[in-house]
């Protein structure tokens, strides 16, 4: 009995080193932690269950049956983060360089099964050069074993990646299903084909970094939602981020003790300056309804002209969308519709109520956006939220023209509240645009015809650029003062908290791809 525990701890040991001491050390070199360190860090001191330890790879061919490592280069198992249940696996960089074999695969589909049954997380730690060449086609199969448990998850339980490392080849669609992916600066990187396939096919010269990288990837394709300085601060945005989101689409997001007093905010007076074509930073109206220091964006450095992210008020998770004036005068163009309504239907899909701030003069004209399909991507966000059954209210800061009223969030499109302020501007177009073809006969023939324009322009804002003509119609539940907004939330989040929908029965919608 004595020789086999002994051996059972020899192969626990040898587990627990990976690839050995060189290869840790190597790992440490890149600045980067281990996939044992990364999970350690990550989880509840102490809470960490380990599952597969001692699994190996079960082939031959190329002498593969000399090299074998316990785990088979990945960590899988479950713990808690702040108490929460959450399932985890890690790519160990030292076995192989991470690359997913057939034995390596079954057991993150493993915890994938255990987090589907239980209604927990699953997070995604990746750092592979992807498939193992030497195990051929049951190593891509392998892949398509753990896409098909991504797509039976989503929607089901939150799916968290983080790209700590490479990502290639097929190793990269797992991620793009998943809710959120995470990138670390100058160490990751994610891509279809790499930089010497590229310069084969298309001649181009590009490095991994500028083909892939968290700046490319956070900036230009949206593909990743956060980037990290380093591995800590991803695992840290990973806690984050699960702190404003339920553990299944069963559940609500827990509510945070807050003390609340009369929730006047005098700060939110005054924020839309008096010319309408001035741009103002839509954060600060944020800061100003929200619980303090409550916010957390999402997918910032992508399509800057809409703002997406998480946020508290009275305590209540809630998802935040908002046109950014500072940024395109805030117009939704192809990337800010793609971006918002992908993190609109995560918000409905885990019980987490929306709220939208508007000032959209409309959408962004140009044949760039007509041949790029602006109208199919127009029409997902407009499907996200019509398909939206959380509580949803919108706030008309300013602007609010065309058909981007109807897309964000209006009365028309299922909204349960739509207040707006004093400043509000709720028509077709703007009042030039709209004097021009309104007035177009009686402008050309005035005397002066610039003189003429400007009469009726203020003529036209007189009567349409205002909120009164949409609360008379109902259309607008409240015209409220900017300081009252924060009150008038907090109560109305709270009435529609307990919201109930029945939608017809299908087996699921055809949203505009």
């Amino acid at each position: 009995m004595s020789s086999t525990r002994d051996d059972l701890q020899k192969k626990v040991e040898a587990a627990k080193l990976g690839g050995g001491q060189k290869r840790i050390d190597k790992q440490h070199e890149k600045k980067k932690l281990t996939a044992r360190e990364r999970v350690n860090y990550f989880l509840d001191e102490g809470s960490f269950e380990e599952i597969g330890m001692l699994v190996t790879h079960r082939t031959t061919d190329f002498n593969m049956q000399d090299q074998v490592f316990y785990g088979d280069g990945v960590i899988t198992g479950y713990g808690t983060v702040n108490g929460r249940l959450v399932y985890i696996y890690a790519q160990d960089f030292t076995v192989f360089g991470g690359a997913l074999s057939e034995t390596h695969a079954e057991k993150i589909c493993k915890v994938m099964d255990h987090a589907m049954k239980v209604g927990a997380p699953i997070i995604g730690l990746n750092d592979s050069g992807g498939a193992r060449i030497q195990e051929g086609v049951r190593s891509l199969g392998g892949y398509a074993d753990i896409f098909y448990r991504n797509v039976q998850a989503s929607g089901v339980i939150p799916q968290i990646s983080a790209i700590m490392g490479p990502c290639a080849g097929g190793a990269v669609y797992s991620p793009a299903m998943t809710d959120f992916t995470i990138m670390v600066e100058n160490t990751s990187y994610m891509f279809v084909t790499g930089p010497n396939v590229v310069k084969t096919v298309t001649n181009e010269e590009v490095t991994s970094e500028e083909l892939g990288g968290a700046s490319s990837h956070s900036t230009k394709s949206g593909v990743t939602h956060l980037t990290a300085v380093n591995d800590i601060e991803c695992l840290e945005n990973i806690k984050t981020l699960l702190s404003y989101i339920p553990q299944n689409n069963k559940q609500k997001p827990e509510l945070t003790p807050v003390k609340l007093q009369d929730e006047v905010r005098e700060q939110l007076e005054g924020l839309v300056p008096e010319n309408a074509n001035k741009p103002y930073d839509m954060h600060e109206v944020i800061s100003g309804i929200v619980d303090e220091d409550s916010f957390y964006e999402i997918h910032k450095n992508y399509a800057d002209n809409i703002i997406v992210g998480f946020s508290r008020i009275g305590g209540r998770s809630i998802g935040v969308v908002a046109n950014q004036p500072m940024s395109l005068a805030g117009v939704l163009d192809v990337d800010a519709s793609k971006k918002a309504a992908r993190f609109v239907r995560f918000c409905d899909a885990f019980n987490i109520p929306l709220l939208v701030l508007v000032d959209v003069p409309g959408f962004l004209p140009g044949t760039d956006q007509e041949w790029n399909g602006i109208i199919l991507h127009g029409a997902k966000l407009l499907y996200a939220l019509s398909e939206a059954t959380v509580p949803r209210i919108s706030v008309i800061t300013r602007k609010a023209y065309g058909g981007a009223y109807d897309v964000m969030n209006s009365k028309h499109i299922g909204a349960d509240f739509n207040f707006a302020w004093p400043t509000a501007e709720i028509a077709v177009m703007g009042a030039k645009g709209a004097s021009e073809i309104i007035f177009r006969k009686e402008i050309q023939s005035a005397d002066d015809p610039q003189l003429k324009l400007s009469e009726k322009e203020k003529e036209y804002a007189g009567a349409f650029a205002n909120p009164f003509k949409a609360a008379q119609r109902g259309f607008i539940d409240e015209v409220i003062e900017p300081k009252n907004t924060r009150r008038k939330l907090i109560k109305a989040f709270t009435m529609l908290a307990d919201k109930q929908v029945n939608r017809p029965e299908r087996k699921h919608g055809n949203i505009p791809l």
